[in-house]
């Protein structure tokens, strides 16, 4: 099972601020500065990583990311011992003297987790609820009582202490996607939890132009395609082309010059192969990928209409 464990130098353009998006940065500042953990929720799409990063960064202190997975447990998280070492010195300095001296000891390394901690490092924990809720138990003790317990392991002391520079950013998918857990209510009551959504079509034309460079007009037609599919989602509590695909659909378009306009066939192409996937999931019909590219098409034709 693999942690990614380095410390991240987050790139500040990786994450557009419009004034709403600074304001929500502002005050989380001031809240982890206040000494409590933020925790992002919100539907895959919506930013919550990269808003987390960017939050972390604001802290000017090394930044340890870990994503949550079921496979994670304690000894990721605290540590283990790794083997051992071993020290052997001969001291024969007098010739009618022999003096042997050999000793065993075993090596440790510290979990991400602990390492942060100890160092007062800014951790983000994305999509936590992935883990095991018995995992992420570790945390009640850290927002508690400011120590993480060493039970499970050889040392002596029974804990350490939390560097108090130490903060936590958590980030999460909805409890009804796959593959994620029930997360304590103890855990929860001790985070400041804050949802987001999808941006609106201004909000995420201005991403796609300042991150893509397409025009402006190209930008709100893109949008304006993955919005009017995302409303056929709504009911199902499925989440629906997010600003990741309109992304790719950007980046694409631009890189292979293929026009950003609803009547072309290459572009239309483009939207399908890109968003059939994920609309089909969203439709309860027999043959739900025929009924997606349908879909797909309607919202070609429609992109440059208000919505």
């Amino acid at each position: 099972m693999t942690i990614l464990k380095e410390k991240i130098h987050h790139d500040s353009k990786a994450l557009v601020q419009d004034d709403q998006t600074k304001s929500l940065l502002s005050r989380c500042s001031r809240y982890l500065k206040a000494g409590y953990p933020i925790h992002f929720t919100g539907p895959a799409g919506t930013g919550k990583t990269s808003l987390a990063l960017a939050l972390a960064k604001k802290r000017n202190k090394p930044v340890m990311l870990i994503h949550g997975n079921h496979e994670l447990n304690n000894s990721d998280l605290i540590g283990d011992f790794t083997g051992y070492t071993n020290k052997k010195m001969v001291d024969n300095y007098v010739r009618s003297v022999y003096k042997k001296d050999e000793s065993v000891t075993e090596s440790w390394e510290d979990g991400r987790l602990l390492e942060a901690a100890k160092n007062g490092y800014t951790l983000v924990y994305d999509e936590f609820t992935r883990s095991h809720p018995e995992t992420n138990n570790l945390f009640l003790s850290i927002l508690e009582e400011g120590v993480i317990p060493l039970y499970g392991t050889k040392h002596t002391e029974p804990f350490f202490r939390v560097h108090p520079n130490f903060s936590v950013i958590f980030t999460s998918n909805p409890e009804e996607y796959a593959g994620v857990y029930d997360t304590q209510d103890a855990l929860l009551d001790r985070l400041i939890t804050i949802p987001l959504d999808f941006k609106d079509i201004d909000q995420e034309a201005k991403i796609l132009v300042n991150k893509i460079g397409i025009v402006e007009d190209e930008a709100r037609g893109i949008a304006s395609l993955t919005a009017n599919l995302r409303k056929l989602c709504v009911e199902d509590n499925s989440s629906g082309p997010s600003l990741r695909s309109s992304m790719m659909i950007a980046r694409l378009a631009a890189k292979e010059n293929i026009p950003i306009d609803g009547q072309n066939e290459d572009f239309q192409v483009l939207c399908k192969d890109l968003l059939t996937h994920t609309v089909s999931k969203c439709l309860d019909t027999e043959r739900p990928k025929e009924e997606a590219r349908r879909l797909i098409l309607e919202a070609c034709a429609d992109m440059f209409q208000e919505s």
